[in-house]
């Protein structure tokens, strides 16, 4: 396989060689251990939202197989669900990306000590790779399905530090490859609303935010991979290198206006600190990466007066958050030849859990 080189500054430079294996190996239980269970009858849905990432903290702490880094997020009401259904016999899968649940369903297994299988069905968003989480809410929908199911054995907070430290995409051959795992995607989803992670998975922070107002993702056309090698070049090398520089500013920015800004509800101030943070670190490369025509898309929003306006993750989708209405939001876009992909609302609820048999 390719190794890859990681660069942060003059005298940090390694080298990363992505090792592709089959579902079900390199699993980490965290020594969870083995838990009582009480296998339910019937089929478990579990509905889980998706989330727009606004930044992370510092590269410098994370990698594919150091999940961290710190960073904030929030949930975004556009679904995905995971059914399960406890068996005797071999876990069936129903969905496209099989690799991925497959691995997940043998760590879970492990941690749990449970040796039965499951009838597992699932559904995403359908908006793949451009910001919007669909691998880490697919994941965390899966785990409580599978959790409840057998009776609720493990927490939320267990099954988001598993789901962090077991974080994988799939390759085209039918294996999976660690990805990259701040735990704010996990967090965001399972709890709804604004989260603030710290290293390690540590979720220092987290407060309903924006309700009532109106969320619009707007995802221009882009000739830019944000996925693969294209997505690892780019956060383990300029991205890092640039944190470096601004770690500290934008911890300070997050712990001293943003949170406060949060708890008084104040959405024209959020807004602010964000779209400082959109020029500094690691956000400037992701944003630069598909070149400075998303800045200039987002420069024209906000002198548009929108409160709220931020790339997701590697991007290109932007949000744009506001009590602008979408025929207001659809006047200023068409100015920029672009249009609303998604028009939707923060999630402050978090997951939803049903019995449907």
């Amino acid at each position: 396989m390719p190794k890859l080189k990681i660069r942060g500054g003059d005298l940090d430079l390694v080298e990363y060689e992505f090792s592709p294996f089959s579902p079900g190996e390199k699993i980490n239980t965290l020594g969870i251990g083995s838990r009582t269970l009480a296998p339910r009858e019937g089929k478990v849905r579990v509905t889980a939202p998706g989330r727009i990432h606004l930044t992370v903290l510092d590269m410098n702490r994370f990698a594919p197989n150091r999940p961290g880094g710190g960073g904030v997020g929030f949930a975004l009401q556009i679904s995905c669900f995971a059914e399960a259904e406890c068996t005797p016999g071999k876990t069936e899968i129903d969905y496209s990306r099989e690799p991925i649940v497959r691995h997940f369903v043998a760590v879970f297994k492990e941690a749990t000590g449970y040796s039965g299988g499951f009838r597992i069905k699932v559904r995403d968003h359908d908006q793949k790779h451009v910001g919007l989480g669909s691998t880490g809410s697919v994941l965390v929908a899966l785990a409580n399905a599978m959790n409840e199911a057998l009776g609720g054995p493990l927490t939320k907070d267990e099954i988001r530090l598993l789901i962090g430290n077991n974080y994988v995409e799939e390759t085209e051959d039918g294996r999976v490859t660690l990805g990259f795992e701040t735990g704010v995607g996990p967090a965001a989803v399972t709890y709804g609303g604004m989260a603030v992670m710290g290293d390690e998975l540590t979720l220092a922070y987290h407060h309903p935010f924006a309700e009532g107002k109106n969320v619009f993702v707007i995802i221009p056309e882009t000739t830019v991979s944000s996925s693969g090698r294209a997505e690892f070049d780019l956060l383990m090398n300029r991205a890092r290198n640039l944190d470096y520089q601004d770690r500290e500013l934008k911890a300070y920015f997050i712990l001293m206006d943003l949170i406060p800004a949060l708890e008084r509800g104040d959405l024209k101030k959020i807004g602010e600190v964000i779209w400082e943070i959109e020029f500094r670190g690691s956000k400037r490369a992701e944003v630069e990466h598909h070149g400075f025509l998303i800045y200039q898309y987002m420069s024209r929003l906000r002198e548009a007066g929108l409160e709220f306006v931020g790339m997701s993750s590697v991007g290109p989708s932007i949000a744009v958050v506001t009590e602008r209405s979408e025929t207001e939001m659809a006047e200023i876009l068409a100015t920029m030849g672009l249009s609303v992909a998604i028009s939707t609302k923060v999630d402050n609820a978090g997951l939803k859990v049903e019995w449907i048999e």
